[in-house]
């Protein structure tokens, strides 16, 4: 029995043009699509129907997979695909299996011998990095920090400890609503000289991407309350 494919498709990281952030071969492929594994169906549904040529929603097959998702329950969601149908892997926002659930089905797709194609889109970790002018030959993302005071400042420090020694940019998120509590951090841990990007609402009308040094942000600290941002350290 011949397989089906399993799309990984990367979602807008807000509100937009899609012709902005989506290339047209890419919609395409998902207007061909009828089944669909998506992080929170109200939202996935938002997104899909945007999309051209696509099916009626009633017509659309969506599973969830988020992160109460158990490993055992990733088995059944691949059945569709080991009966011979394509699926499209949706991320909540940005690509699939980076920062995002999708990894472990991924993962178990390639173990059953399942075709895997990840497509072209928005990734806001590499347009971050792109924009930022620090090292994009040695990086490291490390997700989320610790949520309580002294491990994030015991992490920050370790972090900025080796991105001087490997000269490596260390790249980190943080839940929106908690962005000031980690840029208050930031300036208080690391060295003057050390530089910070930040950049929030990528590939949005109010993108903002601003790289300055510890010392400079002391002086002028952005709003970033509830706003997706990512952070990049390079000391």
């Amino acid at each position: 029995m011949t397989f089906g494919t399993l799309y990984l498709i990367p979602a807008p990281l807000g509100e937009g043009d899609l012709a902005w952030m989506l290339p047209v071969g890419v919609q395409q492929r998902l207007a061909s699509l009828d089944r669909f594994i998506v992080e929170h169906p109200k939202t996935a549904r938002h997104f899909l129907k945007q999309i051209d040529g696509l099916q009626p929603l009633q017509a659309i097959e969506l599973e969830v997979l988020n992160e109460h998702t158990r490993a055992a329950e990733l088995e059944a969601l691949l059945a569709p695909l080991l009966a011979g149908n394509d699926v499209g892997l949706l991320s909540e926002a940005g690509c699939p299996g980076v920062a995002d659930p999708g990894g472990g089905l991924v993962r178990l797709a390639h173990q059953r011998h399942i075709r895997v194609v990840p497509l072209v889109g928005p990734s806001s970790i590499l347009l971050a990095l792109m924009a930022s002018g620090l090292n994009g030959q040695r990086f490291c993302f490390h997700g989320y920090l610790p949520v309580e005071q002294a491990a994030r400042n015991q992490k920050i420090v370790q972090l900025e400890k080796a991105s001087i020694m490997a000269d490596e940019t260390q790249i980190f998120i943080e839940t929106p609503y908690r962005n000031k509590r980690l840029l208050e951090a930031l300036i208080q841990q690391c060295h003057s000289g050390t530089d910070l990007c930040v950049a929030c609402h990528l590939t949005l009308a109010d993108e903002y991407v601003v790289t300055r040094t510890i010392g400079e942000w002391r002086q002028d600290l952005p709003d970033l309350n509830k706003k997706p941002a990512v952070f990049l350290l390079h000391g």
